[in-house]
């Protein structure tokens, strides 16, 4: 597998699209500060092919391969493998939940000579050639197929991440062993050996098969297919006797079948005659007719004079006025003298109302007044209060004087003090101004009161008038509605004839629909009468048309009695005469079927002698048989044709059965794959330890002893050590010599798709001092000037950088990481 060109978009530190083109880029070397996503590009790599990353711990840690904040990551990968080149795409998202899963995949096989730069950098989807998978799921076993090696192999040879680098050095010898059959193609000899195994199996099991249908062919012996073709001879004997004998039969039972019709007709005659017979009260049919007109003439005269009845009495209420409008006069007369004893005693509360309002508003001026009063009283006390304060102050300096002294308010001499009065002068200004306010609160109490009560009569009154204004307008307007009406007594003796006048219609009304109803009776009694009356005429017609081919005699059509009379004594004449016509017709069939019941016993005896059934139809049954008898012969020469054909596949599949077995065992417990990853296992040991020599400046040989690994270490007296003892940079240098190796050594001898056209490195050359780190580098520009596989380095030591021609960039801003080729 070769990188040819990789997109990037949303991963990890490259948040930004991102191209790396590595077409030309036979030698290169992944340059940067640490921490500048130098080993994202391997990891992406990885990723695309394979949904996972080392480092990450497989493809559980999907949610790494998005950038900070984006929702998106996109990778494309377009490589060449085996001659042929393929895109590989991959992209993750993050949902509304959170939850990172991979969105699409797929791996294309591009079009020879497809331009690899004209690619979209925006990672659009494209139509890039044939579709090798589409989903997720499909992606595992088509990269296999493309790369030859599983994601563990392909991080153990060709890209070689930070941690793993030593994983082939250290892999056991089972695992080792896979990888190299992967990257020989060894698992082809397996695959011969188990299809070997499998045709073995499958012809064996045909050849079961077939001895079963060998087995089962018991009747294809020459006897058997002589008794066939004798049985076919016979049949056709008997065909030809049949076929004599059935036109015989037939014309027999023709015969016969006139003979037993002409019987047959002549008893239907009879029985036609013979069953000619007047219906029961045809008779009666015709009295009934009449009687029943009669009675809805009778019913019809009696219907119409309650009719009249009915519309005289009809008139004479129309005339008596109208009762709702008397009723109504009535209910007013009722209603005004109602209303007239309610007026009167609205009027005696109106009256008894006003007085009560009038004696409220009378109290209520009273107590204005009162309370008037108690204000002025009120104000007296205030300003008796104020007074008494000064006169207080005055007898309080008093207190302080003495006769001839100086006064402190007017500094005046006092020629006598006079006498301090008993008792303070504010407080009984203050007692009696107490007292004033409790009159006044009493007399404004007293004024609410008052004006409560008479707000009160005062709404009772408007009432009362209002009342009393409805009722006069009431009054006023049933005084006009009777103007001219007649008295009460005149209005219900009005209404006493209106209720004897709609009796007298109710009942004349009852006699209608009664006899009405009398008259549909009579009607329908007639409609019946008339209706058997014609049903005897149909069943006469019916019968007469029965009769019509044996000539009936004409019909008088006033008379069905007469008319019934004379078919029925017409009829019995007709049967009496063709009675004797009927014993020779029995003679005859009884002959008929005699001359065909002999044929039919000679045709039967042909059939019983050939060991056939008796047969309605003898030349089909005939014919089946023929029919059974060749198929029977037919079978059996074919299945005599078909043991031939069993005979010789048996022979063939014991052939290849011999054959895959002796294949199988020669393949048996892999000796010839063994052997093969005995000398793959040399050669790259071999390659290895030359390496590793050179590196290790002649200190150290790699060797290998069943399958495990070992250097010999030349500076303590060719001691052999395991490789689970070397220290970091003794395991870096035997793991790069291996990694070499299997790039230099084994990619010659790959025959399948898992051919070892890259490898990159990344790993601490830094751990490396200057002579070794001289003697990598010169390894590597060995490797590389080969010009059959490409050679990458991931590193940040200038020295092993500058002597590398082709140099990727890598460098990180606060966004996105950039790449930028140098060198040439």
């Amino acid at each position: 597998m070769r990188p040819m060109r990789l997109d990037l978009a949303g991963f990890t530190v490259f948040r930004d699209e991102t191209t790396v083109d590595f077409t030309d880029a036979d030698f290169f070397a992944l340059v940067g500060p640490t921490g500048s996503g130098k080993s994202t590009v391997l990891d992406a790599i990885c990723f695309v092919l394979y949904g996972a990353v080392p480092r990450w711990g497989g493809a559980r840690g999907l949610a790494n391969a998005l950038a900070p904040s984006a929702v998106e990551a996109r990778v494309r990968l377009v490589f060449e493998s085996a001659g042929d080149r393929y895109v590989a795409t991959r992209v993750v998202r993050r949902d509304g939940r959170g939850a990172v899963k991979t969105a699409n995949a797929g791996l294309q096989l591009m079009p020879p000579g497809f331009d690899v730069t004209k690619l979209d950098t925006g990672l659009s989807p494209e139509d890039l050639g044939e579709v090798l998978a589409g989903t997720p799921a499909e992606m595992e076993p088509a990269v296999l197929d493309a790369v030859g090696l599983p994601y563990e192999q392909f991080t153990s040879c060709v890209v070689l991440p930070q941690g793993q680098f030593a994983d082939f050095l250290h892999a056991k010898p089972a695992t080792r062993q896979q990888i190299l059959v992967n990257l020989l193609g060894l698992g082809v000899y397996e695959n011969v050996q188990k299809r070997a195994t499998e045709r073995a199996g499958q012809a064996e099991a045909k050849l079961e098969a077939v001895a079963r249908m060998l087995a089962g062919l018991t009747d294809v012996d020459d006897e058997t297919f002589a008794a066939a073709s004798d049985r076919v001879d016979r049949v056709r004997e008997l065909a030809a006797a049949v076929a004599a004998a059935v036109p015989e039969r037939e014309r027999a039972r023709t015969a016969a079948r006139e003979a037993t019709a002409a019987l047959a007709a002549l008893d239907a005659d009879l029985a036609g005659l013979a069953g000619v017979r007047a219906p029961a009260g045809v008779t009666e049919v015709a009295r009934a007719v009449s009687t029943a007109r009669e009675a809805v003439d009778a019913a019809t005269r009696t219907v119409a004079l309650a009719e009249e009845q009915e519309e005289k009495l009809r008139g004479e209420l129309a005339g008596a006025g109208d009762e709702s409008a008397l009723r109504l006069l009535l209910r007013a007369h009722a209603d005004a003298e109602r209303l007239s004893g309610e007026a009167d005693t609205v009027r005696a509360a109106l009256d008894a109302a006003q007085a009560r309002h009038d004696a409220a508003a009378t109290a209520l001026g009273a107590a204005r007044e009162a309370a008037a009063r108690a204000e002025a009283e009120l104000e007296a006390a205030f300003r008796a209060h104020e007074e008494a304060k000064t006169v207080d102050q005055a007898v309080a300096l008093r207190a302080h004087l003495a006769a001839g002294g100086t006064c402190p308010v007017c500094e005046q001499p006092v020629p006598r003090v006079p006498a301090v009065p008993a008792g303070s002068a504010v407080a009984a200004a203050t007692a009696a101004g107490k007292a004033a306010r409790a009159a006044s609160k009493a007399a404004l109490a007293l004024v609410d009161e008052r004006d409560a009560a008479a707000r009160e009569q005062e709404r009772a009154l408007v009432r009362l008038r209002a009342q009393h204004d409805q009722l006069h307008g009431r009054l006023t307007e049933l005084a006009g509605q009777l103007a001219g009406a007649a008295t009460p007594t005149a209005l219900r003796d009005q209404l006493a004839e209106h209720a004897r006048l709609r009796q007298a219609l109710d009942e004349a009304a009852v006699a209608v629909r009664t006899g009405r109803d009398a008259a549909r009776r009579a009607r329908g009694s007639a409609d019946t009468a008339e209706e058997r009356l014609r049903a005897a005429w149909r069943d006469f017609d019916t019968t007469r048309d029965g009769l019509a081919r044996f000539g009936p005699p004409a019909t008088d059509r006033d008379d069905v009695a007469a008319a019934w009379t004379a078919l029925v004594g017409w009829a019995g004449a007709q049967a009496r005469q063709r009675q004797v016509d009927r014993d020779g017709l029995v003679a005859a069939v009884t002959e008929a079927q005699s001359a065909a019941e002999a044929v039919e016993d000679r045709i039967g005896g042909l059939l019983t002698a050939a060991g056939l059934p008796p047969a309605d139809d003898p030349a089909q049954a005939v014919a089946v048989a023929a029919e059974r008898a060749g198929a029977d012969l037919r079978r059996i020469t074919e299945r005599r044709t078909q043991a031939v054909e069993l005979r010789e596949q048996r022979a063939e599949h014991e052939r290849q059965a011999r054959t895959a077995r002796a294949l199988a065992g020669h393949l048996r417990a892999n000796n010839f794959e063994r052997w093969l990853l005995a000398e793959a296992l040399d050669l790259l040991v071999d390659g290895a330890s030359r390496i590793l020599r050179e590196l290790s400046q002649g200190q150290y040989d790699l060797v290998h002893d069943k399958g495990e690994f070992f250097v010999v270490d030349h500076h303590d007296a060719g001691l052999r050590r395991g490789v689970r003892t070397l220290s970091g940079g003794e395991t870096f240098q035997a793991s790069l010599a291996l990694a070499l190796a299997l790039s230099e050594q084994l990619a010659g001898m790959s025959t399948t798709a898992a051919s070892l056209e890259s490898i990159v490195l990344d790993e601490g050359f830094g751990t490396l001092d200057a002579a070794t780190l001289d003697i990598v580098a010169a390894t590597l520009e060995s490797l590389a000037a080969r010009g059959d596989r490409m050679v990458g380095v991931v590193t940040h030591v200038p020295a092993l950088a500058e002597r590398i021609p082709v140099r990727f960039e890598v460098r990180k801003d606060a966004r996105t990481a950039h790449v930028e080729r140098t060198g040439r």
